[in-house]
């Protein structure tokens, strides 16, 4: 942003007397100078929200709660929407059964694989009376020939047992880590079904009510923290060289649907450049921080003055932003010409800093013109002709 020198600031700040029919007591007047300013664009943007969130259903069902409607502010983790999940608690139920039948299953398969470490099956083939004598005697005689002759190998038997046991164990494990797993796809599956708020922030549109049936995909509501406020806007990308992030730029809002009267004038922060341009209209994405309690909201329409660095600086008469008169949306200043005020149409440049403003055209260097004109005055007519 240029700066003034310190002579054109006090030229522009000094009272001046015009014409022997205009004392200096009627009107207090500045000499209209010239200053170097570099070269601005304006570009038109959109205020958006800070952030904002598209909630959509994942899964299909009733809508059964809705915490607001249009502007009601929820904080952080506030339950906002709730599908009707009766069906999926009756899943959970079965799901918990399911893990408690594999539990019970694994414990026994355990019990099993001990059983056939400690007392291995193939060493008890057959439950025979007789305290155990034919037992003993099998064991020492009858195997011990059969595994001689090769009909059996009491070894292998016993391996084979241990093996399969073991396999019944982990069977077992595969079984609870399924209904586990089930368990867990349902819990999801309910946490779904709840859509929380993601953050601090107010309900911008809803699109469904209590009572629709939606399906997955389906967008419910959405959401946005509005308690800061951003200039989206779409910069030619001649212009994005001119721009850092963390830049101030003057910026005017429409607060009331239409540019009155001068708007609202503040100052934006260069907050995030897109790394990409649009391939088709050649305009790359920048959103600029506004400050925290401008008046109105997101969607009113902005306008953003950026540097052009692929222009040299050129002179323009400067002068007060209180000598500047806005009648309906066009900018005025009054002069003095010929003793009497005259007022004429301009275009308003940017802001230098300090209240004063370039003029792209208009005045001229040299003219003298009213600041704070009084009400009432008209071209043409003294201020004290004007009053009667």
């Amino acid at each position: 942003m240029p700066t003034i020198p310190r002579v054109i600031t006090a030229t522009l700040l000094s009272l001046c007397s015009i014409g022997g029919n205009v004392l200096a007591s009627e009107y207090q007047t500045v000499t209209v100078t010239t200053a170097q300013v570099a070269h601005t664009s304006t570009v038109g943007g959109t205020v958006v929200p800070y952030k904002e969130v598209n909630l959509s259903a994942q899964i299909p069902g009733q809508v059964t709660f809705i915490a607001g409607v249009e502007g009601d502010s929820l904080a952080a983790d506030s339950l906002l929407i709730q599908v009707d999940d009766s069906q999926i608690q009756a899943q959970r139920r079965a799901a918990l059964a399911q893990i408690a039948n594999a539990e019970a299953a694994l414990r026994n398969a355990r019990v099993q694989y001990s059983r056939e470490i400690w007392s291995p099956r193939s060493n008890t083939p057959n439950a025979m009376p007789g305290m155990g004598m034919p037992n003993m005697f099998d064991q020492f005689f009858t195997r011990g020939f059969s595994n001689m002759i090769g009909r059996s190998d009491t070894g292998l038997e016993r391996y084979a047992d241990w093996y399969a046991q073991g396999a019944g164990v982990q069977q077992a494990q595969g079984a609870l880590m399924q209904a586990t797993a089930q368990l867990e796809q349902l819990n999801a599956k309910l946490r779904d079904a709840q859509l929380t708020a993601p953050f601090d922030g107010t309900i911008v549109k809803k699109v469904v009510e209590v009572g629709d049936t939606v399906q997955p995909g389906q967008l419910l509501l959405q959401f946005a923290h509005t308690a800061f406020l951003r200039i989206q806007a779409d910069v030619p990308v001649r212009l994005v060289a001119g721009l850092e992030k963390g830049m101030l730029l003057p910026a005017r809002l429409d607060a009331g649907g239409i540019l009155d009267d001068k708007g609202i004038e503040v100052n934006a922060r260069v907050a995030q450049i897109y790394p990409m341009a649009d391939s088709t209209r050649h305009t790359v994405t920048v959103k600029f921080d506004l400050p925290k309690g401008v008046p109105g909201g997101a969607g009113m329409y902005a306008e953003v003055q950026i540097p052009d660095t692929t222009k040299p600086s050129r002179e323009f008469p400067v002068l007060p932003e209180q000598a500047v008169v806005w009648r309906g949306s066009l900018p005025n200043v009054f002069i003095i010409q010929e003793g009497l005020p005259s007022l004429r149409v301009i275009r308003v440049g940017s802001s230098l800093g300090g209240d004063f403003i370039s003029v792209l055209s208009g005045v001229h260097a040299g003219d003298q013109v009213i600041v704070n004109p009084p009400p009432g005055l008209v071209s043409g007519v003294r201020a004290d002709s004007s009053s009667k």
